[in-house]
């Protein structure tokens, strides 16, 4: 089975990528086209910290060529405030505000948890319970909305597809086999998350796609990769993209099916410009 690989950035709106990344003189609102030609797929980061218009996810759409992909990172009203208490009608809101107005764009969504939050099966479950398999029941549970949705709610879609969903995790009570087993019942992914080890890493495959962020090989969201350690995440990008494991993969659980996977890498070591250019390299190790 044919798989894609998609390594890019995790926003692309950064001040001081301005003449070192981007072009000197490009117009910030061409920013997006332009990193759009450069990376085959970028993570929305706006719509973590609040609801995004229907008219601006349009407009990204329009921006982008016509096989890029966006990972779209959920809301943490959700996440972070609610911490998954009752949060149905915050995931109404959330589906209502465009998302669905990237159509076949639309790629992962990501849902990351703060580092208080500990493992706790029933609000996973119940919370992985609620999300829509597809985007017509994303649309259908857009209807749920409430007044929080400023702007007028985006509930169609051309075509039903299905949705994928991934985790990001920074509590180490998680690191448990009845997680992991959870995430394969209900094909989420576990991102692995290379945070200079602040926060726990590990490499179980949990559903049919891995979901990678890399924040900063030695310092948090400021370091950028030797070639060293790209060439060190491109041989294991490349086994899991086969449905392989490393021999000294860090693993919870042995389980792992051996299928084809796609892949999805996203750099957010933004802070001195690192990503793009480290997102570019890795790309032509994959290769």
């Amino acid at each position: 089975m044919k798989t894609e690989v998609r390594i890019g950035i995790s926003g692309w709106n950064y001040a001081g990528w301005r003449g070192v990344f981007y072009p000197k003189g490009l117009r910030h609102s061409h920013e997006l086209e332009f990193a759009s030609r450069v990376f085959n797929s970028i993570e929305i980061n706006g719509s973590f910290y609040s609801l995004q218009r229907p008219t601006s996810y349009r407009r990204w759409y329009e921006e982008t060529p016509k096989n890029f992909l966006f990972s779209v990172k959920g809301g943490r009203f959700i996440t972070h405030m609610k911490k998954l208490r009752e949060v149905k009608v915050p995931l109404a809101n959330f589906f209502a505000s465009g998302v669905l107005a990237l159509e076949e764009k639309l790629g992962p969504i990501l849902w990351q948890f703060p580092p208080n939050f500990g493992w706790n099966e029933k609000r996973f479950r119940g919370f992985f319970q609620l999300l829509p398999k597809t985007t017509r029941e994303a649309a259908l549970l857009g209807r749920r909305h409430d007044s929080k949705l400023k702007t007028r709610a985006w509930l169609k879609t051309k075509r039903d597809r299905p949705l994928r969903y991934c985790v990001e995790i920074r509590h180490v009570s998680f690191v448990v086999p009845d997680f992991f087993e959870l995430l394969r019942e209900f094909n989420v992914a576990f991102v692995f998350a290379d945070t200079a080890r602040n926060w726990p890493y590990v490499e179980d495959l949990t559903a049919d796609f891995v979901y990678c962020r890399l924040h900063g090989d030695t310092q948090l969201y400021t370091s950028g990769y030797s070639d060293h350690a790209l060439e060190w995440w491109a041989t294991r990008l490349k086994l899991w993209r086969k449905g392989q494991q490393p021999k000294d993969a860090k693993l919870v659980t042995a389980k792992t099916k051996s299928e084809s996977r796609d892949l999805f890498v996203y750099f957010d070591n933004d802070a001195k410009v690192h990503a793009p250019f480290d997102a570019q390299t890795l790309a032509r190790k994959m290769k």
